[in-house]
């Protein structure tokens, strides 16, 4: 054990979304070839000092405790979880000291439009400036987040040292499988964090949660709910206001959409639906990054894919076997072999 190479992680572990289920799951996969230290950072983009409950959830089982704002951070690999969290910040506040710095890149740098989607420069400057590094790269999570990153490159271009890691470090999806229904009904669903950027236009959620379909089912709705005008054919719930598999459970159908403005880099929910058994209905441009796992739409389609799927039940079971087995993809596994290569660990155990 002593041989191994240290392993740290830095990240505001406050994300209540994807980014700290991500690490969740990472810290999970990994446990079995090293343990990593795990650095928690505070920064002016949340208030407070708690973990999120999926990260303190894994790092309890992991049996690691976060240290939080240590002034210096040295191993061999330090890897940073979504910059954006420094967007707030001045400085990174701290100085980090390793032979491999790896940026994973969570958000997409740049918005539907070409607009940033954060402070790029500024938070990887911060990054720059704190670090002492041979190498320092940037991980994209998939194809379009990869392809936001290389583009805003290509427009600002990186300072030395800096590359472009040659694989992706996807979200892990290991999810429990569960059978697809024999019988899907009109009952649709969407998921997310709460956040303005996270939903459509009013007209784009009537076209997708419409009052004949039997069930709405909006998770993650504190948007919607502070709005007096709210359809009252919407089951509106608040973010974590029903357990996942409850939520799984009243719908069929996952239809996930989101302001034009806006681009998931993965979309871990949509996974999370896949997994649970339903058939999953979103953009062109997010269902590319899932290989025929999503069903590409546009909103004044998804009425007649989903009364398709109702008519033809055994097409609907075959959407999510074939869904789901493209899941393999994000296995735990497949990380694993990801993560020993990029921190020397593959290297070590060939030795």
């Amino acid at each position: 054990m002593t041989n191994q190479p240290r392993i740290a992680y830095v990240l505001d572990p406050r994300f209540p979304g994807g980014t700290s289920a991500a690490v969740a799951g990472e810290i999970a996969a990994i446990r079995p070839l090293v343990r990593p230290e795990v650095h928690a950072v505070t920064s002016r983009m949340f208030t407070g000092q708690s973990l999120s409950p999926a990260l303190a959830g894994a790092l309890e089982a992991a049996g690691i405790d976060a240290a939080w704002d240590a002034p210096v951070i040295a191993a061999d690999t330090v890897i940073l979880h979504n910059p954006a969290f420094l967007k707030f910040d001045k400085t990174l506040g701290r100085r980090i000291v390793a032979r491999d710095l790896i940026v994973v890149t969570h958000e997409n740098f740049l918005r539907p439009g070409g607009a940033d989607g954060f402070d790029v420069a500024g938070c990887l400057d911060r990054i720059d400036r704190g670090t002492l590094a041979l190498r320092k790269t940037l991980a994209p999570v998939s194809a379009h987040n990869r392809t936001t990153v290389t583009d805003w490159v290509g427009r600002n271009g990186l300072p030395p040292g800096w590359s472009m890691a040659a694989d992706d470090w996807f979200n892990i999806c290991d999810f429990p499988l569960m059978p697809p229904t024999d019988a899907p009904r009109d009952r649709r669903g969407r998921h997310s964090r709460p956040g303005f950027e996270k939903f459509p236009p009013r007209a784009v959620l009537d076209l997708c949660f419409p009052r004949h379909a039997e069930t709405n089912v909006i998770l993650g709705a504190e948007v919607l709910m502070e709005d007096e005008a709210s359809a009252t054919h919407w089951q509106l719930h608040p973010f974590g206001g029903l357990d996942l598999p409850r939520y799984f459970g009243m719908i069929d159908f996952m239809v996930y959409f989101t302001a034009p403005t806006w681009q998931e880099s993965f979309g871990r929910v949509l996974a999370e639906a896949i997994a649970a058994g339903k058939v999953v209905i979103s953009d062109a441009a997010t269902a590319a990054g899932f290989a025929g796992a999503v069903v590409a739409a546009r909103p004044e389609e998804v009425d007649e894919f989903i009364r398709g799927f109702i008519a033809e039940p055994e097409r609907y079971a075959a959407q999510v076997r074939l869904a789901q087995a493209t899941l393999s993809r994000f296995s735990a596994e497949a990380f694993r072999v990801r993560f020993a290569a990029a921190t020397g660990l593959a290297r070590k155990a060939a030795a």
